[in-house]
């Protein structure tokens, strides 16, 4: 009988975390370690990440976040970004971290312009193998304009 109720209560508990979002700062983004690791498929290093605890725990969580709504689509190849920093100051146009970056994939197509600030919300997933995405990726994602 304790098994069925604890079983009931750590479901119940487990949907409303789901359900519920986590508001993140750029702060939070900066729980992780890089260490130069070299890449034979592209002869070159890169930097790995070893992320931290705390963020750790949002991984597979829906999150939200404020930034700058980094637009660097081709045609129909879609990448958008979310960075703490415009785009004259972002990680791949100026000299800030790759953690103050995260890729966004949206629902639908969003109708921001470069620059304007945004919050985004999706479920975060967090990325250490993959150099050809970036190390925290928002997937399921959806935006709204910050006035």
């Amino acid at each position: 009988m304790h098994k069925i109720v604890f079983l009931a209560l750590f479901l119940i508990l487990t949907k409303f975390n789901l359900l519920s979002q986590e508001k993140l700062n750029w702060d939070d983004f900066a729980d992780v370690k890089f260490s130069r690791v070299y890449s034979a498929a592209y002869d070159d290093f890169f930097l790995k990440p070893k992320f931290g605890p705390m963020i750790q725990t949002y991984e597979g969580a829906k999150i939200r976040i404020k930034g700058y709504f980094l637009d660097f689509s081709i045609e129909e190849d879609q990448f958008y970004l979310l960075s703490q920093n415009p785009r004259a100051s972002c990680f791949f146009c100026g000299g800030a971290g790759p953690e103050s970056v995260v890729e966004v994939i949206f629902k639908q197509r969003p109708n921001f312009k470069m620059d304007q600030i945004v919050e985004v919300t999706g479920i975060l997933q967090l990325n250490a193998d993959d150099v050809d995405h970036c190390n925290y990726i928002l997937k399921e994602a959806t935006g709204r304009l910050v006035k």
